[in-house]
């Protein structure tokens, strides 16, 4: 009977034991949340002339053109917003889950599920997608002229335009439109 008192005082101690390591995980959850939300992620394709901030969720917060951007033409611009918009989505999901990650654990396996996920609808590799993952503790190489932009844009966003004149984005988007409706 002692051996059998001794195995449900063991199996309460592990419950107690469990309890704490929950109630530590829901003390941080605020933390987590805080986190989450103020998430961001910025991609910039490959030919640098397209810019994409994503934010929780995968929330598109502002899509960036440079000068280079208004020589693709519609459809190559099309294709190239295309594609940063669906990494910047995919990298802030990874962010998000890697976030998550550190909170809950290594009981539940959410990074790891996000990356499987990815790997199977976009056919990359997931070894590929990890890698991506521990490169975004490192900070990014700061290439010419970025660290400038990036304040620039984030300090001290542009005055809006006067009424009734178009910025050069609203121009280029309008002629885009034009050409297409002929």
């Amino acid at each position: 009977m002692s051996a059998e008192f001794d195995q449900l005082v063991a199996q309460f101690e592990d419950f107690q034991a469990s309890l704490k390591n929950v109630d530590d995980r829901f003390e941080n959850i605020e933390g987590m949340q805080s986190e989450l939300a103020s998430l961001e992620v910025s991609v910039t394709s490959p030919d640098r002339s397209v810019t994409v901030v994503a934010g929780p969720g995968g929330s598109i917060q502002e899509v960036r053109f440079t000068e280079a951007a208004v020589q693709l033409g519609s459809q190559r611009l099309g294709a190239v917003v295309t594609s940063t918009l669906h990494e910047a989505i995919a990298e802030a999901a990874r962010r998000q889950a890697s976030i998550v990650q550190q909170y809950v654990g290594d009981d539940v396996p959410v990074l790891e599920q996000v990356l499987e996920t990815q790997a199977q609808v976009t056919g990359t590799p997931i070894e590929e997608l990890r890698e991506k993952v521990e490169q975004q503790t490192l900070p990014p190489p700061a290439q010419v002229g970025e660290v400038e932009e990036s304040l620039v844009f984030r300090d001290a966003p542009p005055p809006p335009p006067a009424p009734g004149v178009d910025s050069a984005g609203e121009t280029f988007l309008k002629s885009v439109w034009d050409e297409e409706e002929r």
